[in-house]
């Protein structure tokens, strides 16, 4: 810190502890006022210039200090100066002096928290770069935060100071107006029976008011501004507009049609989405073929000599497919015509905030909307990887057109989508090589769940290979290969078919966003309610964020779809505190809440119980005793933060504790809940157990032994 710096900073809190180590704040006080009323009223009747010029003096430096005592020298000025003369020298001191707390709090604080916390500040800089007086007014209108929180943290944005003056001035006024006049009516009492006044009870409702009815001015204001240019329609013919027809798009059309809105559903592709046709579904139904593959190379495991199965790769893939067609009367144009939607086969383009023009084999048509919610989802991501195009790739949409088994199979990515498609394709004869840029699979887990899978797929005759960047692909001598940097050497790995599954990016274009000036990122940048740029455009699912799995875009598309329909009398903040998901691979992965590595980065406290799932019988007893339940709780309490589970059915196992964390239950009523004996959810119990065992009351158990002595006659 510089000389200048410090010697502002020694000023300051100088003068702050002078202030409460003279106890000055007492002369900022109603009491102290009015023993002091009729002197301060002859001072205004001979010199009312220099009481108005102490008086502002006094509220510029009591908040150019963030010292408390602000709003009782609001209510003061009201009774100095009256309410015209009080609002205005109210409003003008009270912005002097929280821009020069901003610009003190700039000059002290503001480089060294950008140099220390600059990239997770990012987001935040962006916003307020962008919008950062909207931010900076709907926060003085509603004043969730005292004023002089906001003077402090402004000063830390890239805010300008002249946007950060005006605002405030503009954006307090409302409040100095109710402040004030609530001060007027405090110079006239003069006894408790004078509190009761109908001008003193007026003006504290209005104190009460003001944050919901600045709430719904800002709301106002907001809407103003984004809807400006865009004409509104008269009437609408439907209550809510759905663009896809995936897992967040059918929950919300199901949702408007169970509430008897109009809505209409309209999908480009195919009813159901990636989890249908090209995800979960084909994906699990092909994982469980190659489990009983695998079941049957150890068939020694199970007390069988051998065990073997004559198969065609194509009948297995054409079973997914099957199995593929039996799953999607769930999600047909059929069954959702059925409930009330009105389904349409087309490609979406948001012409206007209240419309939807949709093309269709029969021309374009028009649709007026009070509501839209945008769920199109996501889809693979293929990396620029020189000579990808030639060698013919594979992603997770079209490896389901297979229908020969690839010899030689390379698996790009080490998340679960290509974790779980090596293990599968690996067990179905493919001698599989996954390459990894990170330093391991299932970078998002834990290490020791990343070793332990790792560990079964060098058993199976998997090889992994971490910490290899792919550089380029290349055909020569009739054979394709993948040129991958390794420590700093390139290698060859040589493929006959190669799978990229190294994520998936959102669908943000085609659509009319660009059109409409809806900020994108990554996703569609959405608040709290799931709400775009537009308050009655909504987003959900994968091309919301932040995760990408179908239960979680089923449980967005509750509140996009609830929000869009009621959005003026209630509304609802997504909640992502309890989010599970799970990995099919072998053993499986599941988790919920935080796991060691998320606790550790985040700062948060926590504990770690750890039980072995080759001690539980029944694991033992189908030959599946590997594994773990690992716990973690507040350091000394039975509250969870977080579960992972490493084993089989790690996917169902989990349920208990999601539960468990969504109602507050604890690791004591867990191990209080009777499990069937032998299961695999006795896990959940014994890690309970674990727990509990850890926690015991040494004291009392001394007590309680030495008790039982006694009885024994000892």
């Amino acid at each position: 810190m510089t000389k200048s710096r410090l010697l502002l900073f020694g000023l300051i809190a100088l003068a702050v502890v002078a202030f409460f180590a003279f106890d000055l704040g007492r002369f900022l006080s109603l009491d102290a006022f009015k023993t002091q009323q009729a002197a301060v009223a002859g001072l205004r009747a001979d010199h009312p210039w220099l009481l108005a010029g102490v008086y502002f003096g006094v509220y510029v430096l009591v908040t150019g200090l963030s010292l408390p005592g602000a709003a009782v020298l609001t209510l003061i000025g009201g009774a100095l100066f009256g309410l015209l003369w009080g609002t205005l020298i109210v409003s003008f001191a009270s912005t002097i002096g929280a821009t020069l707390a901003f610009l003190v709090a700039r000059f002290l604080l503001r480089d060294w928290v950008q140099a220390r916390y600059g990239a997770r500040l990012k987001a935040i800089n962006r916003g307020i770069e962008r919008e950062g007086g909207y931010y900076l007014f709907t926060l003085r209108l509603v004043p969730i935060f005292p004023f002089f929180v906001i003077n402090l943290a402004m000063a830390l944005t890239p805010i300008r100071t002249w946007t950060f003056y005006w605002v405030s001035q503009v954006g307090m006024l409302a409040g100095t107006l109710v402040y004030v006049n609530a001060g007027t009516q405090l110079a006239e009492v003069e006894s408790v029976q004078g509190l009761v006044s109908p001008g003193l009870l007026a003006s504290f409702a209005l104190l009460g008011l003001f944050p919901l009815i600045a709430r719904r001015l800002a709301a106002w204001l907001q809407a103003r501004k984004v809807y400006a240019g865009w004409p509104r329609p008269r009437t609408f013919e439907r209550n809510l507009v759905v663009i896809g027809a995936g897992s967040a798009g059918l929950v919300s059309a199901y949702i408007a049609a169970a509430v008897k809105a109009k809505v209409t559903l309209v999908e480009q592709h195919r009813m159901g989405g990636d989890c249908l046709n090209t995800g979960c579904v084909p994906s699990k139904a092909l994982i469980r073929s190659a489990k009983l593959l695998s079941h049957m190379a150890r068939a020694r495991d199970f007390g069988l000599r051998e065990a073997r199965a004559d198969f065609d790769f194509a009948e297995v893939m054409e079973r997914v497919q099957r199995v593929v067609r039996t799953v999607a009367p769930h999600d047909s144009v059929e069954r959702y015509q059925g409930l009330g939607v009105e389904v349409i086969q087309g490609r979406a383009r948001i012409s206007s905030p209240w419309t939807v023009e949709v093309r269709t084999a029969e021309g374009i048509r028009t649709l007026s909307t009070r509501g839209i919610v945008i769920a199109t989802g996501a889809r693979p991501d293929v990396p620029p990887i020189p000579g990808i195009e030639e060698v013919g790739y594979l992603t997770s949409d079209t490896v389901w057109d297979l229908r020969e088994r690839p010899d030689r199979l390379l698996v790009l990515g080490g998340g679960p989508i290509g974790t779980e498609l090596t293990q599968a394709f690996a067990r179905l004869g493919s001698r599989v090589t996954q390459v990894v840029r990170g330093p391991r699979l299932l970078r998002r887990e834990d290490p020791e769940v990343s070793e332990l899978v790792a560990e079964r797929f060098g058993a199976e005759g998997i090889e992994v290979l971490t910490g290899h960047k792919a550089l380029r692909f290349v055909v020569g001598d009739g054979e394709k290969a993948l040129i991958a940097e390794h420590e700093g050497r390139e290698r060859r790995i040589p493929f006959d078919r190669v799978l990229v599954a190294v994520g998936r990016v959102a669908n943000l274009t085609g659509f009319g966003l660009e059109g409409l000036g809806v900020p994108v990122g990554r996703t569609i940048e959405t608040n709290a309610y799931l709400q775009t740029r537009y308050p009655n455009i909504y987003a959900a699912g994968d091309v919301a964020g932040p995760y990408q799995f179908t239960h979680t875009a089923a449980h967005q598309a509750w509140y996009a779809a609830v929000n869009a329909l009621l959005g003026p009398f209630k509304r609802f903040r997504a909640d992502y505190s309890v989010i599970p998901w799970a990995t099919f691979c072998e053993p499986e992965v599941a988790r919920v809440g935080l796991n060691e590595q998320e606790a550790r980065e985040r700062g948060v406290a926590y504990e770690v119980t750890r039980y072995g799932i080759d001690d539980l019988d029944r694991a033992i007893a189908d030959e599946a005793a590997e594994g773990f339940v690992k716990v973690l709780t507040v350091p000394g309490k039975d509250r969870i933060l977080g579960v992972t589970i490493v084993g089989e059915h790690a996917g169902d196992l989990i349920a208990e504790y999601v539960l468990a964390m969504r109602q507050g239950i604890g690791l004591n009523k867990i191990l209080g809940t009777i499990h069937i004996y032998p299961t695999l959810a006795e896990a959940n119990k014994y890690a309970a157990g674990a727990w509990k065992r850890a926690h015991a009351p040494e004291r009392l158990l001394r007590l309680v032994e030495r008790f039982h002595a006694w009885r024994r006659g000892g």
